[in-house]
């Protein structure tokens, strides 16, 4: 079996740890597992995990992969991290963390997040010097953040890490991080690929935070082998090599095949993510389009919507009804759900840029007041704001052929019929689900295969292991694109008002 040329891609988000196993020679995945993860939260949008958590979900979802591969970790050749963007991780000189990780979903630093984007000039000084603006979610708040409510946790910082960072930091005692993820930090330029130093000497003027940054590589290259003691844990080959590996979003446009341009990828998740290739940082001067890198060498411009299948599930859960049943009642109500329009921004809501929105039902009659209508306005809805994203996406200048779904919601046929109609373009699946574990070991394998010398391309790569679902392809239909049209400029209005 030694012949096979096996990866292990490990995919840490904020819900759980999913694990793949693949074969780069064949293409084919072997096996996977998952383990969960839990959250803190606390007042003032606080959300937190605890990063022994993640190597706890680590090992058991890499040993149930295994076993569900039917394959010895002893041939592992390489492994790739995906990982939850904008998260921070601190650790002090012994390589002990500080505390929990604040995660790309907390709110906690938003007054900070406001001093610093004032700093920077606002928006628009913001993308002038990075490239994107600085948002809660992103890592630079966390730091002034910690330094106001934590200065003994501050005073011991020796490590500023990504999640994804402090995984491949776990497994090899190297601190590195890659151009993709590095670009959701906020102190770090997208145009010129290196971290803004003079940025970190504002919240602290002594040049620690700057002395605590990993070192940037490449998107091709190893951080290194695996330690012994993680190799025996994990119960995988010592000789692994262990890639850069990157943000969950850049590694799913690998795990998608989104490394060309033409390519877009739409995640159907909890949030929802539109995201492009291109091969230079053509910054956007909408400040929702965030030009982050590529984990293969490019840029990858991306917007993000709070409130996709977190939406869908508040209702489903109102009415009590499963996914299953859910989606009949989408299926059987018109387009447009009788004059039903539900703006889902429960979260607030990024794309468009409403942070203190809430959510809103309009349109209502004693006629349409139906679950079947209501359901199918939350669909419409959310999808209507990947649309709006979408389009800021398309006056960039980028073109797209066809829309590669991914993400839960993609498991829906009358979901994925809704956005083929109302982004008037043909939408299909890729055949595994979970693409940014899939992207880490296809990311691993070009690695390896980089530093053997051997010439498999990350296009080779991305040929052989990432197949398309054909059987999901949905095309846009001519009545239905006119009929959405109109509704989208209903939104469109609703939303103005907002």
């Amino acid at each position: 079996m030694a012949h096979q040329h096996l990866f292990l891609g490990i995919d840490c988000g904020t819900q759980g740890t999913k694990a793949l196993i693949l074969d780069a020679g064949s293409g084919r995945v072997l096996g996977q597992g998952a383990a969960a993860h839990s959250l803190i939260t606390g007042a003032n949008g606080r959300r937190e995990q605890d990063t022994r958590q993640w190597l706890d979900a680590f090992a058991l979802a890499t040993r149930r992969a295994l076993l569900a591969a039917s394959v010895d970790g002893q041939d592992i050749q390489g492994i790739g991290v995906s990982g939850q963007q904008h998260g921070l991780v601190l650790l002090d000189h012994q390589g002990q963390v500080l505390r929990p990780a604040k995660l790309w979903c907390d709110t906690e630093s938003t007054a900070q997040n406001d001093r610093l984007l004032a700093l920077l000039g606002g928006e628009k000084g913001s993308l002038e010097r990075l490239g994107v603006v600085i948002a809660p979610g992103y890592t630079l708040s966390k730091l002034l953040w910690t330094r106001d409510l934590h200065p003994q946790i501050f005073a011991r910082i020796a490590h500023i890490l990504l999640p994804h960072d402090y995984l491949n930091y776990w497994l090899t005692g190297r601190c590195c991080s890659e151009y993709g993820d590095a670009s959701g930090t906020g102190y770090f330029n997208v145009r010129t690929r290196q971290w803004d130093t003079q940025l970190l000497r504002e919240i602290d003027p002594t040049g620690k935070l700057e002395a605590a940054l990993p070192e940037l590589i490449g998107a091709d290259q190893a951080v290194g082998g695996i330690r012994p003691d993680i190799a025996a844990f994990l119960g995988i080959n010592p000789q692994a090599r262990v890639a850069s590996g990157g943000g969950d979003n850049m590694m799913g446009a690998i795990g998608t095949g989104n490394i060309q341009s033409g390519a877009i990828t739409m995640s159907l998740g909890s949030s929802g993510t539109v995201y492009a290739y291109a091969d230079h940082p053509r910054v956007s001067p909408d400040a929702s389009v965030a030009t982050f890198c590529s984990s293969s060498g490019g840029w990858l411009p991306l917007i993000c919507t709070m409130n996709l299948t977190n939406a869908t599930s508040v209702i489903r859960e109102l009415f009590e009804l499963d996914v299953q049943r859910f989606n009949q009642r989408v299926a059987q109500a018109p387009m447009g759900a009788e004059g039903v329009c539900v703006l889902p921004f429960f979260n607030g809501e990024r794309v468009p840029a409403l942070p203190h929105a809430t959510g809103s039902l309009l349109g209502l009659s004693l006629t349409n007041l139906t679950q079947a209508n209501v359901c199918r306005a939350v669909v419409e809805g959310t999808t209507f704001g990947l649309r709006f994203g979408l389009d800021l996406l398309r006056h960039n200048g980028l073109q797209s052929l066809r829309i590669c779904l991914t993400g839960g919601g993609s498991k829906s046929p009358v979901w994925r019929q809704i956005v083929a109609d109302i982004m008037d373009t043909p939408v299909i699946c890729t055949e595994q689900s979970e693409a940014a574990a899939l992207g880490a070991a296809i990311q691993a394998a070009w690695c390896v295969s980089r530093a053997d010398g051997a010439a498999d391309s990350l296009a080779d790569l991305c040929e052989r292991c990432v197949k398309l679902d054909l059987s999901s392809e949905t095309l846009p239909i001519a009545a239905n694109v006119a009929t959405y049209k109109s509704l989208y400029e209903r939104y469109r209005q609703h939303v103005a008002t907002l």
